[in-house]
């Protein structure tokens, strides 16, 4: 197969609204959404934790989330395949070869990259910002929200950088996914599976359809950035 009739072929599958690609796409972003969800809930306040804090080992717990942005996926899936194993610590949940194991193994690649990129976009704020809030009397929280919203820009790259690198995932999603088809099958796996098995078409649409989702999301998040500053409406 040629690699425009493989185009060609793609665009027809997408149009005509094949089954299995849909299904693939639906459990894609239930999997990366919720994994992208919770490293943000638990990721930003961490982050913002260590910028805003000064205690001893901090520079070791920073030079560990710092290692962890690097951290290979198959190595997370490794651990989270051990984990949840049968004669693993959790084994009774009973989660192998299913979509929490893969929330589980994505989240865990997400939360340094959302936790590490929070850290250095509130470090980047004007340090004077800080004691001005105090001295108008702000509370710790808004303190910490009105840093969080000054540094949105980092904030969204935190996002940003954990998104890109889930959504395009194998390795962990595949050890503990198991690549089923009608369960654990995402963009990512598919694809390769489809090549070895030499449905290009297949592939490419699914190829496509992971660079647009990509390409969305990142539009949507780069457009919340733009918004008007809270503080100075710009």
């Amino acid at each position: 197969m040629t690699f425009w009739q493989s185009l060609i072929d793609a665009a027809r599958l997408l149009l005509t609204g094949y089954p299995e690609l849909w299904r693939v796409i639906g459990l894609t972003m239930q999997v990366t959404g919720s994994a992208l969800a919770i490293s943000a809930v638990v990721g930003i306040p961490v982050g913002a934790a260590i910028a805003l804090s000064r205690f001893p080992g901090r520079h070791l717990l920073v030079t560990v989330l710092y290692t962890g942005m690097g951290l290979p996926p198959v190595v997370v899936g490794l651990a989270v395949y051990l984990f949840l194993s049968r004669r693993g610590p959790l084994g009774g949940l009973d989660w192998l070869f299913t979509p929490p194991a893969m929330i589980v193994a994505q989240a865990i690649i997400a939360f340094p990259l959302v936790a590490g990129l929070t850290m250095a976009g509130i470090e980047g704020v004007d340090p004077d910002l800080r004691l001005q809030l105090r001295s108008l009397g702000a509370s710790q929280a808004q303190v910490v929200r009105a840093l969080l919203v000054e540094a949105r820009g980092g904030v969204l790259a935190a996002l940003l950088a954990g998104f890109g690198g889930i959504i395009s995932e194998v390795g962990a999603a595949m050890l503990v996914g198991g690549n089923i088809a009608g369960q654990t099958r995402v963009l990512s796996t598919a694809i390769v599976l489809e090549t070895r098995q030499g449905e290009f078409a297949l592939a490419v649409a699914m190829g496509g359809v992971l660079l647009g989702l990509a390409f969305g999301v990142n539009a949507l998040l780069l457009g919340l950035e733009r918004r008007p500053n809270w503080r100075t409406g710009r």
